[in-house]
């Protein structure tokens, strides 16, 4: 596989425009092009030029191959890699613009059992412009305006564990939010976790203020671990002291995820659970009802119940909300259309 151009920050292509003996106006040209989400042969540059990038790069580093919209206008895609290797993706449409949920592995090797990611394991990292590329590709469908992008929004919470990719992640994160680029403010970017200890602590010593959302969904090591193998790593009192480091690095607070599970995780008991661990911390806490993964045997909860369990929780004195169910009639779950892509192959 060749390399691909959108792993380059602009000073990079600057470099390698500059080492063909090129006029560094055709690294801003080239650069503006592929921002916009066109490949290498669609950019305005001569020929002699493209065919030196086409001898190392690929000239398309990624393209949406399928399609789903839901009756809420949500956008589910099933985008292609340059290796025949396919991630997918999602576009959730709000009043304050719109988000896009990226990829930033080929399948997942951490085997939270609620997950469609990670039912074919892993199997490689993204590179840092596999994981822009996806946004570009949203853009360019939506119109490829640098001035009124589609995408205001991003959050990391697609195939793979972010920081199981830690590098390629952190140089995604700087190439996207940079001014020459689509400028996506940090602040605007959420980062979601299982919970790897040490790359919390690594990614707050960057100083990048992104949204740091952690995949609890227990109360409890011992119930935590048997839906998150992660769980027998590292502790619940790991992962709260590396957030307490991550808010005092960069004043972000913390979110955490916590899915509804039938039996499992969502009565009075968890409720003062959540309460006990998190009451004063600098938090809030995200309910989601469950997004059912036909190959497991977990069950998600009712809606009535679900605000149950919200009202526990703000009784308690904690921050927290119910998310909006958006893009079910379309498998708007993680790893769903993708899993179902690679069955019918």
């Amino acid at each position: 596989m060749k390399k691909i151009l959108q792993d380059l920050s602009f000073t990079e292509l600057e470099n390698l425009i500059s080492s063909f003996g090129e006029k560094p106006f055709r690294a801003k040209q080239l650069y503006t092009g592929l921002m916009q989400g066109k490949k290498i042969s669609q950019i305005n540059i001569p020929a002699p030029l493209r065919e030196k990038l086409f001898a190392e790069y690929e000239d398309e580093a990624i393209r949406i191959i399928q399609t789903l919209t839901s009756s809420d206008g949500t956008e589910k895609y099933l985008f292609a890699l340059a290796d025949g290797n396919v991630i997918e993706g999602v576009l959730m449409k709000y009043k304050y613009g719109n988000t896009q949920c990226v990829s930033t592995q080929v399948g997942c090797r951490m085997g939270c059992k609620f997950c469609a990611s990670t039912l074919g394991g892993l199997v490689r990292n993204l590179t840092s412009g596999e994981i822009l590329s996806q946004v570009l590709a949203v853009n360019a469908l939506h119109g490829g305006n640098l001035s009124k992008r589609a995408v205001t929004n991003i959050v990391l919470m697609g195939s793979g564990e972010p920081l199981d990719n830690y590098d390629n992640v952190i140089a995604f994160l700087k190439n996207v939010s940079a001014p020459c680029g689509i400028n996506i403010s940090a602040r605007n970017i959420s980062l979601s976790t299982c919970g790897l200890v040490p790359k919390i602590y690594a990614l707050a010593d960057e100083q990048i203020p992104v949204n740091l959302t952690i995949s609890l969904h227990q109360t409890t090591d011992e119930g935590r671990a048997r839906t998150m193998p992660i769980a027998k790593k590292y502790t619940i009192s790991e992962i709260l002291k590396a957030c307490e480091y991550y808010f005092e690095k960069t004043g972000r607070r913390y979110i955490f995820e916590y899915s509804l599970i039938s039996g499992e995780n969502c009565d009075e008991e968890h409720a003062e659970g959540l309460i006990k661990l998190l009451k004063g911390k600098p938090c809030h806490v995200n309910l989601i009802r469950l997004n059912e993964v036909k190959e497991r045997d977990l069950k998600t909860i009712t809606e009535k119940e679900a605000y149950r369990f919200l009202g526990l929780l703000e009784k308690g004195g904690l921050s927290a909300t119910l998310r909006r169910q958006i893009g079910v009639d379309i498998g708007g779950a993680c790893g769903q259309l993708r899993a179902s892509y690679l069955k019918n192959e």
